[in-house]
């Protein structure tokens, strides 16, 4: 997808589905470039004020941890909705529409149901995390805050990948995605 497909994501879900869809899109697009940016900016500070005034911020590698996080919880489920996840596809390549089809949306349940599994030990971890009532020696405020980021990327991609197999299984195309078809762009250029 080029930027300007991107900036313009509109769902391949119908009604109230891609409604919703569409503005986690968004709110993930933010997110993420929000957080790099905040991090680009919060490790350009520390290091200028290491080696400028002699001091670095105390609070910058915390700061750092929880945005690596925010945007690894939050970039999953993105990486999914635009069918931008690793795939090893040697053996679906080499199999006729039909199996292609079939092998996605088994691979599609199948994902869906691990990352709902994930998220039911994250929350797990997180209750724990709480209950022991750590704090970030730093910023002084309770350590399972950072980590809620962990369940809502597990649930969002859970539900991504619920719905590309849905998608699957309703039309006659493969989908990578909710609206990523299968298929490769020819990258060849001549030099």
């Amino acid at each position: 997808m080029s930027d300007e497909e991107e900036r313009a994501y509109t769902s391949g879900l119908p009604g109230v589905l891609g409604l919703i869809d569409t503005a986690i899109s968004r709110l993930e697009a933010v997110i993420l470039a929000l957080g790099v940016l905040l991090m680009a900016i919060n490790t350009v500070a520390n290091v200028v004020g290491r080696f400028v005034f002699g001091e670095s911020i105390f609070f910058s590698g915390e700061i750092n941890r929880i945005l690596i996080i925010m945007i690894t919880f939050a970039g999953i489920g993105y990486a999914a909705r635009h069918g931008r996840h690793i795939r090893m596809s040697a053996i679906y390549d080499a199999l006729p529409v039909g199996g292609r089809k079939a092998l996605m949306i088994g691979i599609s349940f199948f994902t869906s149901l691990v990352m709902f599994f994930l998220l039911y030990y994250s929350v797990l971890y997180i209750l724990d995390l709480y209950s022991k009532g750590r704090i970030l020696p730093a910023l002084g405020f309770p350590i399972f805050i950072i980590y809620i980021w962990v369940p809502i990327g597990f649930l969002i991609t859970g539900i991504q990948y619920l719905l590309t197999g849905i998608k699957n299984f309703r039309t006659r195309d493969v989908y990578l995605s909710t609206s990523v078809v299968d298929g490769y762009k020819d990258t060849e250029t001549e030099v």
